[in-house]
């Protein structure tokens, strides 16, 4: 890889210098895949080394949004049909999430730009101290507007749709609402992401080309970018190429 390293660097700039700040997308997505598949063609990699060597891989990502511009960044972390994987590694996945958004409270980098920290889900299906843990890091960057980190944890894009229904139901029901007036503004302020921007590029690493239930409704004219590498792999050279997909497409809303 060292031998490689050079011209890993000089593909970089190349890339680099042609993307056009004026045109870089303001909220960037991301399905982090391949975490348990890296561990596996690794070998002698524990699955739980496998996703927190994926952790490392999102600071990295963060840092390229922080140098490029990138405004808004949302991770899918953890689905509620991962639930259902072995119980070890459900475990071992919440104790990565409390540790490291306990380290993001006190991350200096997080604070010198002014990031805002935000879980966004079914959080009351996660354990108490892994809620804590958002709460902390939450409410360190509750001040800050300059930059968003969005991570989707205990999530799920149907499940999402059918809570807001239920939100706007009841005030229907309450008479807070006239059912001519529900319009997509109402939907939005009803859903996980209120307040949000729509994502303008959706990134899934490992080769898979679907959604899997990823911010169904947001992604309505989100460009898609569907990149090989799995996600502990994926290199500046991989997310330069899918920001320059981006320029490269004539974006239509519509048809």
């Amino acid at each position: 890889m060292s031998v490689l390293k050079p011209v890993y660097t000089a593909y970089e700039w190349y890339i680099s210098r042609n993307l056009r700040p004026e045109n870089m997308p303001k909220h960037v997505a991301i399905i982090m895949d391949g975490n348990r598949r890296y561990s596996k063609i690794q070998g002698n990699v524990d699955i739980i080394e496998g996703h927190k060597r994926g952790v490392n891989t999102l600071e990295r990502v963060l840092d390229w949004c922080l140098d490029l511009g990138i405004e808004i960044l949302t991770a899918y972390a953890f689905s509620i049909e991962n639930f259902k994987r072995p119980e070890n590694e459900v475990k071992g996945l919440m104790n990565i999430f409390k540790e490291n958004f306990e380290t993001i409270a006190k991350n200096k980098k997080v604070h010198k730009n002014e990031v805002r920290i935000k879980a966004v889900g079914k959080l009351e299906l996660l354990p108490d101290d892994v809620r804590e843990a958002i709460k902390i890091a939450e409410e360190s960057t509750a001040n800050y507007n300059k930059r968003l980190v969005n991570i989707a944890i205990g999530y799920d894009g149907r499940l999402e749709i059918i809570d807001a229904i239920k939100k706007i139901s009841k005030d229907v029901q309450q008479g807070k609402m006239d059912p001519e007036n529900i319009d997509e503004k109402i939907v939005n302020e009803n859903l996980y992401t209120a307040g949000l921007e729509d994502p303008n590029l959706i990134i899934r690493t490992s080769g898979e080309e679907r959604l899997s239930g990823f911010l169904l409704w947001q992604s309505s004219y989100s460009e898609l970018y569907f990149c090989d590498s799995l996600w502990p792999e994926l290199r500046k050279v991989d997310f330069l190429r899918a920001l320059r997909s981006y320029q490269q497409r004539e974006r239509r809303f519509g048809v």
